[in-house]
């Protein structure tokens, strides 16, 4: 099992439960009469995402493709009820929970990985129709499609936009036409443009990203707080638990806007630790993939290093003022418990893939990755 790869996962997992804390405490003491609210649920879904990890990582990995479909099916179910007012919950304007008894879950989250398992399970067995649009490239994009609309409705384009970079760069990987793959992300810009500027809160979003100035007290205040938050920390931060932004300036700064706490207090050099912690994580992954014995151990390990990647440069994106705001957590760090437990048990399944225990005797009636081999 790649050891390096596990210390840098818990070492994240470690360092944003303390800096959940100490972003949540405040306000989690004004809500909820109790400073420890957010830490004591996190550290319940840590230690549930830590044993799916440790059970995940010792089952052959070659199960996943065997449960795609059905998975597929699960995920686009559970998409669907929670679109129902009756069963999904509302937060922060948007229907994105399930409540299952003391718990809500975010099928959203759980859609990125099942994307990932779905796409590496038809790469490993159509990887040589992908040059053919129609019989190679079409059905996944609809499926993919499917999913995206119904992920739209809650609504949460953010998701949506992780799902589609991490599709393109799955369906390159395996073998797709760089022009048929440019054709689509060409249709897909005017659609992206219609959500923005036909919604109601993403289009002064766009505004603010453009001008972070213009509206610092409305649609620009959480990006504003931000920046006077990272500037305040300077080189090494204000000091562990000294931060001033997390007390009701900065909204939400337990999730999406994490990083920003940790500039804070911190400083810079602990923000460059974060994303050194994450570049070390993208670089064992597709170490870990590259070394995969079968064509679907490869695509895993790239569609899961690759979605954790992507995830983690957006949250440090926005929080930096790179791009607009979205609602997307940086792994391992941000409070959620469905974030967290999806990203641990990806991990999970690349720790599977770097024990590789035998798996490739089960695909011995398949090709030894040509569309892989023909990107190398």
């Amino acid at each position: 099992m790649d050891q390096i790869l596990l210390f840098v996962t818990i070492t994240l997992a470690l360092v944003g439960l303390v800096m959940m804390f100490s972003a949540s405490a405040v306000m989690a003491g004004k809500k909820f009469d109790d400073s420890w609210y957010y830490l004591k649920r996190q550290l319940v879904w840590l230690t549930f995402g830590l044993v799916l990890l440790h059970v995940i990582s010792r089952i052959d990995y070659i199960w996943w493709r065997r449960l795609s479909f059905p998975l597929l099916g699960l995920i686009t179910v559970l998409l669907v009820m929670v679109l129902f007012p009756s069963i999904g919950e509302v937060k922060h304007g948007a229907r994105r929970w399930l409540q299952l008894g003391p718990i809500s879950v975010q099928p959203a989250e759980m859609a990125k990985l099942i994307v990932v398992i779905y796409l590496a399970g038809y790469l490993s067995r159509k990887e040589d129709r992908l040059q053919d649009f129609s019989s190679g490239l079409l059905p996944p994009l609809l499926m993919i499609g499917i999913l995206s609309g119904l992920v739209l409705r809650e609504p949460d384009l953010g998701t949506v936009v992780v799902i589609g970079l991490v599709t393109g760069g799955l369906l390159f990987v395996g073998g797709a036409r760089l022009s048929h793959l440019s054709s689509v992300a060409l249709c897909a810009i005017p659609v992206g443009l219609a959500l923005i500027l036909t919604s109601g809160y993403r289009l002064p979003r766009l505004l603010t990203f453009l001008d972070p100035g213009r509206d610092p007290l409305n649609a620009g205040h959480q990006i504003t707080q931000s920046f006077l938050a990272f500037g305040s920390g300077g080189l090494f931060g204000v000091g562990l638990g000294e931060g001033k932004q997390k007390l009701l300036f900065l909204p939400e700064p337990h999730t999406d806007f994490v990083l920003a706490l940790v500039g804070e207090e911190l400083g810079f050099v602990g923000t460059c630790v974060i994303i050194l912690l994450f570049a070390v994580f993208v670089v064992r992954g597709f170490q870990i993939a590259t070394r995969a014995r079968t064509p679907f151990g490869r695509y895993l390990g790239v569609g899961i290093t690759t979605l954790i990647g992507i995830q983690a440069l957006i949250n440090a994106c926005v929080a930096t003022g790179l791009l607009p705001t979205k609602g997307l957590t940086l792994p391992f760090v941000s409070y959620g418990g469905s974030s967290l437990v999806v990203s641990l048990t990806g991990v999970g399944m690349l720790l599977s893939i770097s024990r590789d225990r035998q798996a490739g005797r089960e695909e011995t009636r398949y090709r030894s990755g040509r569309g892989w081999s023909n990107r190398r």
